[in-house]
């Protein structure tokens, strides 16, 4: 498996992979599914172009043998810290130790960019999810967010929504 920025090519690609881990049945797949909370998508290629183009930000993609794009990770520098987010893998290849992966050159990006801390949001309801960051050392802040629940960018909340933020120090 190959670890590389994504380009403005990969937009298509991405956000179909990422909607398709999150949102509507392809997710149930997985174990990284949000269609119980949400509906509508989970990424738009707008967003994407946004965080490509970015000048702080990047999505690291992971290609298979044949150069399919099968995962991929979401980093933006805030200072000395490094946001993660929409760490996803295609939910047939889910339980492989991909994320794993992901998350290790996440943490090697973050080096390389001098940040000392890494941290990101995720879903209150997310237990198991918010449990397997834990595992691979990250915190739980227990400090809560707000989930933007009137836009519809961010899909379409069944209830009312909240994000805890998660770090590690590096």
């Amino acid at each position: 498996m190959l670890i590389l920025p994504a380009i403005l090519p990969d937009v298509a690609a991405l956000e179909a992979l990422v909607n398709s881990a999150y949102r509507g049945e392809s997710s149930r797949k997985g174990w990284t599914t949000e269609a119980d909370f949400l509906d509508g998508i989970r990424v738009d290629a707008e967003r994407l172009t946004e965080i490509i183009q970015g000048k702080d930000s990047q999505i690291l993609k992971a290609l298979d043998a044949q150069n399919n794009i099968i995962a991929c990770v979401h980093l933006e520098k805030h200072g000395s810290k490094l946001y993660l987010g929409m760490l996803t893998v295609s939910p047939t290849l889910q339980n492989k130790g991909i994320g794993k992966l992901l998350i290790a050159a996440a943490e090697r990006e973050a080096k390389k960019l001098n940040c000392n801390t890494i941290y990101m949001t995720v879903l209150t309801e997310r237990d198991e999810l918010i449990a397997w960051y834990e595992r691979h050392g990250y915190l739980n802040t227990k400090e809560i967010k707000p989930f933007p629940m009137d836009n519809p960018r961010f899909g379409l909340p069944k209830k009312k929504l909240e994000f805890v933020v998660l770090k590690k120090w590096c």
